[in-house]
Order: structure tokens, then sequence, then C-alpha cells
């Protein structure tokens, strides 16, 4: 044990950071090896050789999550066996700032059991707050965030504009809103404002977006399956069978649950507008994962819907209070075959920097994740294997990121692995039920390179994981990645590089667009030192994503070498658009809505600074 966990992460930084490609192998190799020796794995699904020694990523990633005091496993469902289907989905997790210090704050949703659990011992959900130096502390008593049940899905918003950011959190059963009280303390106003849920629902991904553009978040609820315990079928009843071996049932033959669309009232309240809205036309929805963003370049926010063992939906915004599911004329609702996929985790970037925002969905085991290119046209082109995703196929995708590992302002891809069926475990032929991660580096080509081996331990490493959110947790400038697992201990993926790239982020505050500023388009322009032609990246704001999770709301961007962002846009929901221009790298800044640059942050771990 370190003298201080302040000491802790500086020996991080020290030391991990100067692996040597090579070093990196010698770390990971072995692991991932032992894991698959585990699993059973056979000669058709072990990895492609990684590449030469001679390269160095420059970049590492390790697991610190019990040093830093995310000290609390998450429980779902039974551990070797399972007899429902809703023990496998598990749960979601969140980078949040919910005291708005500038330091990401941590919250993991929690499960249960089919058995429950004497009273005094049932898991709850967790708020761990950050102590500002790579430690957090658990918080959750004081803030009135305890909560127990069958948790899902989670995303933050201020949904009543009172400045301080809100959470919901989704579970099969009753749905819950915490309303922010600006003094650590939140307060349940579900019943109150509406959005509990009637009866009792499979709740999963969620998202506070404004639809209508009236300067006041709405909240969207995608729903999985309409399942009752006491009637829902067993694995023996089928029998059902994965390869062989009797698991738990569906969700082809049970009845799929309708998404729900809540419209804000404006006085604390949520109309529930799913039927007018056109969002129960879509039918067949086994809803997981969850995500808005302007997919045509209109102003109007759209919304993407992964769906288990069913086409995916596109509500395309109709500016009219309406949507439109155009996800099959569209072309991101099938696989290239036209065959629908089991999805879960989504994800979107300009990963090409066309300006237009692109799409990455997981999917089951035996199958490819989906990465669909916008073509600018409303329309997408699935290009997984000809961007250098399709090589593995032995993985069950769940949570998943674009995110700028790097910072050379071109995004990259990571993916959380691990089975749905415990029952694998007596299998020889599967990657196991833990499963190691996914993550491509952006080759600047529209193709990537899958350097998952090269990474470090927080990589390679095999975990039952599920949701996922990016945040730079310790305000270094590199992205990190906390992740919930099944029946086991989240992750904190602490990044170190030593690459010296510098990086900006933005916090928005809305004054005529909702306080969150959720829904807000960035451009990034800078001008990297030895390119001739300027380096323009976009990103959004965005409540939820991932699967069923949420990422830091401060929008961050990779700048390369480049000292400033020579100018930085912001087109915010209510069309207003404010242009900063000669802005310092290394910094975060918040910006306010017709007024600019309120405030600016920098912090003493500058990756440059690393020696």
């Amino acid at each position: 044990m370190f003298p201080s966990r302040r000491l802790f992460l500086k020996s991080l930084s020290r030391s991990t950071l100067v692996l040597s490609l090579g070093s990196i192998l010698e770390v990971a190799r072995p692991r991932w090896l032992r894991a698959s020796l585990a699993a059973g794995s056979n000669s058709d699904q072990k990895d492609p050789a990684p590449p030469p020694p001679s390269a160095n990523l420059g970049v590492s990633f390790l697991d610190i999550a019990r040093e830093s005091g995310l000290n609390v496993k998450t429980i779902f469902g039974g551990e070797h066996k399972n007899k429902y289907l809703l023990e496998t989905t598990g749960c979601g997790i969140a980078f949040y700032d919910y005291d708005h210090d500038g330091w990401l704050d941590i919250f993991i949703v929690n499960g249960w059991r089919l058995d429950g659990f004497p009273a005094g011992n049932e898991p709850t959900s967790h708020l761990f707050r950050n102590n500002r130096d790579g430690t957090f502390t658990d918080v959750t008593a004081k803030s009135g965030l305890t909560h127990s049940g069958w948790g899902q899905g989670v995303c933050v918003g201020d949904y009543d504009n009172d400045g301080w950011d809100d959470i919901y959190v989704t579970y099969y059963g009753k749905n819950v809103l915490y309303h922010n009280n600006g003094d650590g303390t939140f307060t349940d106003v579900s019943q109150k404002a509406g959005v509990a849920g009637k009866g009792t629902r499979w709740n999963t991904g969620c998202a506070f977006v404004d639809y209508d553009r009236d300067g006041r978040l709405d909240l969207f609820v995608a729903n999985y399956i309409d399942m009752d315990l006491a009637t829902a079928p067993v694995p023996e009843s089928g029998p059902c069978l994965y390869k062989g071996v009797m698991v738990a049932c569906g969700p082809p033959g049970l009845q799929c649950g309708k998404n729900i669309l809540y419209h804000n009232n404006g006085d604390g309240t949520f109309t529930d507008v799913s039927e007018s809205a056109g969002i129960f036309r879509t039918s067949n929805t086994y809803s997981l994962g969850v995500l808005t963003a302007d997919f045509d370049n209109d102003g109007w926010p759209d919304i993407y819907v992964a769906n288990d063992s069913a086409a995916s939906a596109l509500y395309h915004n109709q500016k009219n209070g309406t949507f439109e599911d155009i996800a099959v004329e569209a072309g991101c609702a099938l696989s290239p075959d036209g065959k629908t996929q089991a999805g879960m985790g989504v994800s979107a970037a300009d990963y090409d920097l066309d300006g237009n925002l692109d799409l990455l969905k997981t999917n089951f085991a035996g199958d490819t994740p989906s990465l669909y290119h916008n073509l600018g046209d409303g329309s997408f082109e699935d290009v997984t294997f000809a961007a250098g995703l399709g090589a593995h196929t032995q993985f069950l995708g769940w949570g998943c990121g674009f995110f700028d590992f790097d910072n050379d302002g071109w995004p990259d891809i990571l993916i959380c692995n691990g089975h749905v069926y415990p029952e694998v475990e007596q299998l020889k032929t599967e990657a196991g039920y833990p499963q190691r991660k996914l993550l491509y580096r952006n080759l600047r080509t529209g193709r990537f390179a899958d350097v998952s081996l090269l990474a470090g331990p927080g990589i390679s490493d095999p975990v039952p994981a599920r949701g996922c959110a990016f945040g730079d947790f310790d305000n270094d400038g590199n992205i990190d990645v906390v992740v919930n697992t099944v029946n086991d201990y989240p992750q904190l993926l602490h990044c170190t590089s030593v690459l010296g790239n510098n990086w900006i982020k933005v916090r928005t505050i809305g004054t005529k667009s909702n306080r969150s500023g959720i829904g807000a388009r960035l451009t990034c322009i800078t001008h990297p030192p030895g390119e001739t032609k300027p380096h323009q990246q976009i990103d959004e704001v965005r409540s939820g994503g991932s699967y069923i999770s949420q990422n830091d709301l401060r929008i961050h961007f990779g700048l390369g070498k480049a000292e400033k962002v020579d100018m930085l846009e912001i087109r915010w929901p209510s069309g207003h658009v404010d242009t900063l221009k000669d802005v310092k790298a290394n910094q975060l800044i918040f910006v306010k809505e017709g007024e600019g640059i309120l405030r600016t942050m920098q912090f003493p771990t500058n990756p440059k600074s690393v020696k």
C-alpha cells in the first residue's frame, strides 16, 4: 500500500508512462493468454499476433478502482446460473460532476438477485465524490441516493434549469428522478414529476434531450421486455439453449417493451407524449442503448436506439414535436446482409472529420460491432470491415465509445465485452464469461488499428463488463474510463501518456437553451504545426449513451501539438452561435450562452509536464 493515494497516482504517471511497447506486451500478453486458456478458447478464436514491439503506443491504461476507493461490488443476478433474462443485462455507470467543482464524481448503478437480501444488507447504488487527489469517498447515504432494486441505466441533465445537473436512474420496476438540491443532497421527485413509470416496466437506456428546442430538457426512456417474473419462461421450459447449454430465455418469444418520451412541462412535471410523438409506431423494440445526436445537421436532435434481436431505430426529428423511424431506409438498422442484430451499446463521433456524426453499435457474440459511416445525405453505410473492426466475432460487446485516447485530434474506439450467459463457463468454444476489451486507434484514413494488447492490463485483463463511461477524472488531460461489471468490482481505467499532446475541455452553460447545454454542437478548429490545412473537429453535448451510461458532460478535444484553438464555435439548441478565438490549450473553459468564457480552470498535472 502506498503511504498516500496522491503518491499512488504519481507513481502511475512515472511508472506506467515509461513502459515501452515491449514492456507493455510482457505485462499484457501473459494475462490475456492465461485468461484465454482458462476460458478454453480454441485455435479459431485466438487473437492475431500483435504488431511488432518496435512501435510505441505511448499510452497505457491501468485499473486503479480499488486503490482509488471504488470498493463496492455491483450485484446482478446469479453468479453461475441465471433463471431469467433479467439477471443478465447488468448496470450502467456515470461520470458526473454533481457538485460542479470541476472534478468528475462517479455514480454506480447497482442491481439485485432473485432471492433478495436480509434487511440492512441490500445492495444499493453508490455516489463517490472525487477527492481531487486520485481517490474517491462514498457519499451515498449523505446525498440521499441510497436506493435498492434491479438497477439498469443512468443519465444526467438539469431538467429544471436551476444550475444543478439532476440524475435519472432506470430500473426493472419504477424509475427514479433525483433533483439535485445544490448542497450535496438529492430529493426523489419521481412521482411528483410523473416519470416513475406505470406498472412494472423493464426500463434500460435513457437520455435527457430538448427535442422541441423550447429550452427545457425532455426525457427519453428505452424499454426492453414486458416481463412478469410470475409467468416468464425458465430455461427448462423450452428448453432455451445456447450451443447446447440451457440458458435464460429471450428476448425472441417474449413481448417487447415500449419506448417512452416525456415532454417537460416547465413546472417540474413531465407528460408522456410517446404515442402522439410517433414513438409507439416503431414495433419490436427490444431496446437497450440510447443515443441522441443531430445526424443530418439540421439543428434538431434525433434519437438512435440499439435494439436486441430486432432492427435498430433512428427516430428522425420532424421539427414539429413528432418523430419518424427511418433506420431501415437510412441504412443503420441492420447488418450489411440485412439481418437483425443484438444491439447493446451506442456512440457517435465524426471519426473521419468530414463534418458528419458517425455511429458505433456493439452486438452479440458471433457478430462484429457495427460502424456506420454518415454519408451526409441522411443515410449511412456499414463500413465495419472496411474500417478494420470486423476481425473479432468471439466477443460480446456492451459499453462503448469514441474517445481520443492519445489526444491527436482523431476519435478512437473502445468496446467493453463480457458474455451474457454465465453458463458459458461450461463451454470450450467461447471466449469466456469475463472478456477483454477492444481498443482501436484511428489511423486517420477511415481505418482503425487494433491496439488492444498494447495498451496495458486495463484493456487486456478480462472482466464481465457492462456499462462504461468516459471522462478525465484527474484532470490531467487524458480521458479515463469507468466500467461497471456483473457481480464484481467496478473498474477505473486510468489513462497515462508520454505523447505530450495538447487538449481543451469545454463546459457549456445554457441561458435561452437548457442550462446543461445538452444538444449544443461544438466545432473546434486548430492549425497543427507542419500541417497546411486546418484541423476541424465536431462533437455534441449529450445525455446518456454508451451502454445505459453517462459520459462526462464536458466536451473534450485532443489538439495534437497545436498550442491553441484558433476558433471554437458553439451552436446552441436555441440557434444562437458563440464564436471564441485563440483559446489557450490545456485548460477547462466554462462557456455561457451569449456571454462567452465565464472562467477557466488549469490543473497542475499537465501531461506535458510529466517526465
